[in-house]
């Protein structure tokens, strides 16, 4: 064995000691981020990793197919070549609720937006709720808090005849008196229950006003002044039930010498605007668990959408030949029922009566009637059809506005 195999051998035993030596020391763990069922707000909240904060992701798809009216005595969806008388819907939701317990109370910020598509046309985007919660203050895009009862069915193609407008920019705050009892106050954005300022029982002022204001004109001015909400609130075991107030804002826009048959300018002082309703809803238990009965009944001078939300090409009020306006009066009551056959086959009914005594304009009732049936073969599955029916009766005015339209949906949430 000559000098230079020593040597290698020598050299290669060293490094295989070495080596068993670095394999033999500890390696530090990679940090690793898990997530932490959150219990305290409900299933399917999780910790945000490194932080105290809880969050729920949730979402869901719908699909519909729609058969419109087919009366012919309301201007049917079928009578005409050019008219579209079947659609179909495709809707994807998604949500993000947050909640963090504070010295100040829950602190929560909720997201709602959905995208829509019906039958080849562009998507919509639509952001459903934003909202800030902190304790009882509440500012961002909701429910209003005049709503409670707004109807058992879903009245996705005709009105249910109810004040739901969906929801509306707000700052709000409820004080919490306990045993279920609350009263809440709300500044709401003005224009998203308003209707239109007729002039003089029509919506055409006259020719001397330039044709982008005559047809269709509404002469609501800008907006001034937010409606002011409140309402008086209980929730129990036995149900639920809610007493409201509004006022709301009306602004003429007012229009020129020119622009008046008179003569003479016409500038309104706003008049005030109001609206009161009540309704409840109480648990059935002893039917059916999940069964309830519910009613609600309001009436308004001048803020007509807080009795019906279909009515928003109607008039709050009109202007008088002096000058001045004058506030419509609507009033209206409906009721609602739905029973559970079983854990996954339930039917709901809702019907409504409103009557509208518009300022200078057409008087009318409307009766709204929907009825469905809906199978829940898995829980977050939703499979059911719903007819709505609505008559308008217009007085002096023949035939009536009737409309009949079919719902088939199918919707999965999770």
């Amino acid at each position: 064995m000559n000098i230079k195999s020593i040597l290698l051998g020598a050299s290669a035993a060293a490094l295989a000691a070495t080596g068993a030596q670095a394999a033999d020391l500890p390696v530090a763990p990679e940090p690793v981020d898990y997530v932490r069922v959150c219990d305290a707000f409900g299933t399917g909240f999780f910790y945000i990793p490194g932080t105290e904060t809880c969050l729920k992701i949730g979402g869901g798809v719908r699909a519909e197919f729609r058969m419109f009216d087919v009366l012919d005595n309301g201007g049917s969806a079928w009578d005409n070549r050019t008219d579209t008388s079947t659609g179909m819907r495709a809707r994807g939701y998604l949500n993000f609720d947050s909640r963090t317990n504070t010295e100040y109370g829950l602190l929560r910020t909720y997201v709602a937006a959905y995208i829509t598509v019906d039958n080849n046309g562009a998507a919509g985007t639509t952001l459903d709720e934003a909202f800030i919660q902190l304790g009882g203050f509440v500012a961002g895009r909701t429910g209003s808090y005049f709503d409670f009862y707004t109807g058992d069915n879903w009245g996705s193609v005709l009105d249910q005849g109810f004040a739901d407008n969906g929801d509306v920019n707000l700052f709000a705050y409820t004080f919490q008196f306990g045993n279920g009892f609350s009263a809440s106050a709300s500044v709401e954005a003005g224009d998203d229950r308003r209707s239109q300022i007729f002039y003089n029982g029509a919506q055409i002022v006259t020719p001397a006003i330039p044709t982008a204001l005559q047809a269709n004109s509404d002469g609501y001015g800008g907006h001034k002044v937010p409606d002011f909400v409140a309402n008086l609130r209980v929730d129990q075991g036995w149900g639920s039930a809610q007493l409201m107030g509004a006022l709301h804002h009306v602004y003429g826009r007012g229009y020129t010498a020119a622009q008046n048959t008179a003569g003479v300018a016409i500038a309104p002082k706003g008049k005030l605007g109001w609206a009161i309703g009540a309704g409840a809803t109480f648990n059935l238990p002893m039917l059916a668990a999940g069964d309830s009965i519910s009613i609600q009944a309001a009436y308004t001078q001048g803020a007509i959408q807080y009795v019906n939300s279909g009515w928003g090409s109607f008039s709050d009020a009109s202007y008088t030949v002096a000058g001045g306006l004058k506030l419509s009066n609507a009033w209206g009551i409906g009721a609602g029922f739905t029973h559970f056959w079983t854990p996954a086959i339930s039917t709901s009914l809702t019907a409504s009566y409103s009557d509208l005594d518009q300022a200078l304009g057409a008087d009318f009732r409307e009766i709204n009637v929907q009825g469905n049936v809906g199978w829940r073969p898995v829980s977050g599955l939703y499979v059911g059809a719903e007819l709505e029916y609505r008559n308008r009766n217009f007085t002096g005015v023949t035939p009536n506005d009737d409309a009949l339209v079919g719902i088939l949906r199918v919707q999965r949430t999770f």
